[in-house]
């Protein structure tokens, strides 16, 4: 990151808060050559970490009106899913009051009644759960030592599961440390209906479980990946070629 200029240098109880930009990018970190949201300035929308564009993937599935976030970061999955279904309700629940400060000054999140941030510890959060059940439930649960290993705890998992809806779906922002787990796959298998992973080769293994088994052929998964497609602005393909029954 030399060649970005700092913008935002804070801490908390957590770890450091700090956000660089370089005129094009804005980039959030929460530790040493940490990237862990970027947004482009000019469409702060549409997602350029490739592990959050494969976090889309059940749009495909199904058509949400509610979707549940786990981990707001810069708030990238927020402001590019606000966009891109009109009328979407979205709650976001993030541990760090500092990190939500930071996300509405420097990423340019949307506001209005659509959008509710909520500032707890998910994992928590979620044994009380949501007001209304959602369609989708992404956890994107990172701190400055990685990733949050108690999101794959069967309590979390079943504490998620009850969150949604019964033909919903829950997606795991995983480590590639964790790939193709024997106990979280089994775990998951036991829980939900519908189980695939993907590897998004950047490091990160994103899990899709869905309560019911999704029947889309081929030829309907391209049709609906190229409309997907110019929702978000760009390719959903590349993943769906990459994605493999768990």
């Amino acid at each position: 990151m030399n060649n970005l200029n700092l913008l935002h240098d804070s801490a908390d109880e957590y770890g450091p808060i700090r956000i660089y930009d370089d005129g094009k990018f804005r980039i959030l970190s929460f530790a040493d050559g940490d990237e862990q949201s970027r947004i482009q300035l000019s469409a702060p929308h549409i997602l350029q970490h490739e592990y959050t564009q494969a976090m889309t993937i059940p749009l495909l599935f199904i058509e949400p009106k509610r979707i549940g976030i786990l981990g707001l970061g810069g708030g990238t999955l927020l402001n590019a899913l606000y966009h891109a279904i009109p009328g979407i309700q979205i709650t976001a629940v993030e541990l760090r009051q500092e990190v939500i400060d930071t996300a509405e000054m420097y990423f340019r999140l949307p506001k209005g009644k659509r959008v509710q941030i909520k500032n707890a510890d998910a994992q928590l959060f979620i044994q009380d759960g949501f007001d209304k059940k959602v369609d989708i439930l992404m956890t994107d649960l990172y701190n400055t030592d990685g990733m949050e290993i108690g999101i794959l705890e069967t309590s979390f998992l079943e504490n998620c599961a009850k969150n949604i809806k019964e033909n919903g779906w829950l997606v795991l922002n995983c480590w590639r440390n964790y790939k193709d787990n024997p106990e979280l796959i089994a775990q998951l298998k036991r829980i939900f209906v519908d189980v695939r992973a993907l590897d998004t080769g950047s490091g990160n293994w994103v899990v899709l479980a869905g309560k019911q088994k999704n029947d889309m052929n081929a030829k309907e998964l391209k049709a609906a990946g190229q409309k997907l497609s110019t929702q978000l602005g760009f390719q959903v393909s590349r993943w769906l070629s990459k994605m493999y029954d768990a």
